[in-house]
């Protein structure tokens, strides 16, 4: 993931917020310095018109954010051949950053510097905008120059807007390094940067920049809660999630609908289940959403009667279900195994003018698969109005290991190469099932795929939160300096396991 760079000419120094003149070490990029293309002549000319040879507007520091414009062009200078068609798109940019600001040549012999503009801060700001939705980089880095040339860049607005733009298209370095040169900063720029971190789920530089903003004269609002929930329902933290709680209740955003439904998915997913139905139960107003939420949150822990009987209850009460309804629905029945049920919920799915999506595909075929209907979980496939993705093709291929339909399992694994080559995983069960049916040469071609195209296998974590600390436990990892205790209480537990499952069997007798 590609989150800005550093200068190979300046030492890394301790990030502590909120000192300006520190960033914070997300990434160590290097500078890889190289002839310049002519075709990035215009884009120099460009960043020199930008940078005036007289500062004329001390607040804003210009020079930083020319080396973030010239580190993107960089990138992209530096690219290999199979990166050509990005490379020659980015003059179009400089020509029509050219056109639209009508800026005069620095070479020529006019000592005019003046520059008309003919849009506002708010025109910029919907500009930036337009570009988040589409994650269009190229249109966002416009902007970033139309931002400098301007002036408008010092507009907490416009900041915002372009914060968000960085942080959606995973550029968080880039995110934070405007985010700490901009001069004025309001709830809506603290707001984005938080949400951009939530959105990667770093939940404690979520934490850290709250705390500062809680600690200067501004006050966070209900969106900034919302991204702050977010971060924390995406790395499992209840404890932190339970303390933004209490500050929500503090500040009188409980009653927020948005809130309220950010609390539900919270705490379901972080194991509280009933936290969550306490607020759901105890909302005065409940939209699609809420529903949805707790809904989801029945399925997430398995609760597929519950789950169901709450869908007919949203049923009754007037509430229309939309496709994330069916999507909890139809998970909760395939972890519950009711082949018939969920089968019959995707089938009713039209008469509520749904679309079935590629998702609640892949939850029928899932629902299949475990069932042992492999043939039919085959058939839905082949009979689908779109082609299925990974998802569906890796759902059919754990149904097949699980039930040892080791040729269909094949064709599975197969399928999914094709989408997504790069998948260890795959090959690593691809190889396993050519071994199964004793295909030793088919099982060393993909062996020899995975090395040559240097595709390796990376091993799986869990986490478990203590006293608020999420502590992560990766596979084969002995760094753990309490690994003998752990291992100990592990061992204990699978006695106690096999115990249990003896008096059982004991009783039953």
């Amino acid at each position: 993931m590609n989150i800005g760079r550093v200068s190979n000419k300046s030492k890394s120094l301790p990030y502590c917020l909120p000192h300006p003149s520190r960033h914070m070490r997300f990434s160590s990029y290097k500078f890889v310095h190289s002839a310049k293309p002519k075709q990035f002549d215009k884009a120099l000319k460009i960043l020199n018109i930008i940078s005036p040879k007289t500062p004329t507007t001390p607040s804003v520091d210009r020079p930083s954010h020319l080396r973030l414009i010239q580190d993107f062009l960089r990138t992209n200078s530096n690219q290999d051949s199979t990166q050509s068609n990005s490379i020659k798109r980015i003059p179009n940019v400089i020509n029509q950053l050219l056109e639209a600001t009508s800026v005069n040549d620095p070479d020529s012999d006019s000592d005019s510097d003046t520059t008309r503009f003919n849009f506002d801060a708010s025109s910029l700001s919907s500009g930036v905008s337009s570009c988040t939705s589409l994650l269009d980089l190229r249109g966002g880095i416009q902007y970033h120059c139309l931002g400098l040339t301007s002036g408008f860049l010092a507009s907490a607005y416009v900041g915002s807007s372009l914060i968000t733009f960085y942080g959606r298209c995973g550029r968080l370095g880039d995110a934070y390094k405007l985010f700490d040169e901009m001069p004025v900063r309001n709830v809506v720029t603290w707001t984005a940067i938080i949400s951009g971190f939530a959105q990667e789920s770093q939940i404690d530089v979520c934490l850290e920049l709250f705390s500062v903003m809680r600690n200067s004269t501004l006050k966070p609002n209900d969106f900034t809660f919302t991204s702050l929930l977010s971060s924390c329902t995406g790395m499992g933290a209840l404890g932190h999630g339970r303390s933004a709680h209490c500050q929500i209740f503090q500040m009188g955003f409980q009653s927020y609908l948005h809130i309220a439904n950010s609390l539900i998915s919270m705490y379901s997913k972080c194991g509280s289940v009933e936290d969550a139905l306490y607020i759901f139960e105890n909302m005065r107003n409940k939209d699609v959403v809420s529903w949805n939420s707790m809904i989801s949150g029945y399925a997430h822990h398995g609760l597929a009667l519950e789950a169901i009987e709450l869908f007919e209850k949203m049923k009754e009460v007037g509430i229309k279900p939309d496709s994330f309804t069916f999507l909890g629905v139809l998970s909760s029945c395939r972890h519950a195994g009711l082949v018939e049920r969920g089968k019959n919920y995707f089938n009713t799915m039209v008469e509520y003018g749904v679309v079935q999506q590629l998702d609640h595909y892949s939850c029928l075929v899932d629902l299949l698969g475990r069932a042992g209907f492999i043939e039919d979980a085959l058939h839905v496939i082949f009979k689908m109005p779109r082609s299925p993705n990974a998802v569906i093709w890796g759902s059919l291929l754990s149904s097949c290991r699980l039930h040892g339909r080791v040729w269909i399992g094949i064709q599975a694994a197969e399928s999914r190469l094709l989408l997504e080559p790069d998948c260890a995983a795959t090959h690593v069960q691809l190889a396993n099932l050519y071994s199964s049916v004793k295909c030793w040469d088919e099982a060393a071609r993909v062996r020899k795929l995975m090395k040559d195209g240097e595709v390796k296998t990376y091993p799986g974590f869990s986490w478990i939160e203590i006293k608020n600390k999420a502590y992560k436990f990766r596979a084969e990892d002995s760094s753990n300096s309490r690994l003998r205790e752990i291992v100990t209480v592990l061992d204990y537990l699978g006695n106690h396991m096999i115990m249990e499952e003896e008096v059982t069997a004991f009783q039953v007798s």
